[in-house]
């Protein structure tokens, strides 16, 4: 952890940023912006990739009950094709944070990975900030939990996909049903064709 990010000007307004949803062959990719107290359970915080569902649920609760603030951004899978999966994923986070900024005047903001959404504050791009940075681990539950939620929800919708177990992934089993069913309107097409290699063939089409 970068901890002269964390001792200048105090009081310093610090937002953690983190998205979910990168890999999937569907669904959106949502984004959460966390502002947290200076006294807070840390405990309950670690890397969302490496805490179990129970965990993850546990320390949501907490987070939303004792954050200044938390917010949370999407975008869909229709923007996801029509501007790549980075910037959606930019976008999302924008999304997140505008809606905090509403609320208070932000200081810093602190991103999970090695590039940065457009903000209007100073903004620090952390590689492997999930795992190190107590606001960005915090923003990563959150939106793990939003996303797998709203899966859940396009499976009761979209049963022949099984979307709750595997939230979208590219399991074989998410696959075979594409392949035998087509895409839902929730599928990311752009991602389909690069896994197929052959845009205008038959199989290509159905995706």
């Amino acid at each position: 952890m970068d901890q002269e990010l964390f001792h200048q000007e105090e009081p310093k307004v610090i937002c953690g940023l983190d998205e979910a949803g990168r890999g999937p062959l569907a669904g959106p990719v949502v984004a959460a912006a966390v502002i947290l107290p200076e006294i807070f359970p840390f405990s309950v915080l670690g890397d969302s990739k490496a805490l179990t569902e129970k965990q993850r649920l546990e320390a949501e609760i907490i987070i939303k009950e004792k954050a200044l603030y938390w917010a949370i951004g999407i975008a869909t899978a229709k923007e996801i094709d029509r501007i790549n999966i980075l910037q959606a994923s930019l976008l999302a986070m924008q999304r997140a944070f505008g809606k905090l900024q509403k609320q208070v005047a932000i200081d810093l903001a602190l991103v999970d990975g090695n590039q940065k959404p457009n903000l209007d504050c100073p903004t620090k791009a952390i590689v492997k900030g999930d795992a190190t940075v107590a606001q960005i681990m915090a923003a990563s539950i959150l939106a793990k939990n939003q996303r797998d939620r709203y899966m859940v929800l396009c499976d009761e919708k979209w049963p022949l996909y099984q979307f709750s177990k595997h939230k979208g992934y590219p399991t074989e089993e998410h696959r075979k049903a594409c392949l035998l069913y087509g895409l839902s309107p929730i599928h990311r097409r752009t991602f389909h064709i690069a896994l197929s290699g052959k845009p205008e063939t038959k199989q290509a089409q159905l995706f």
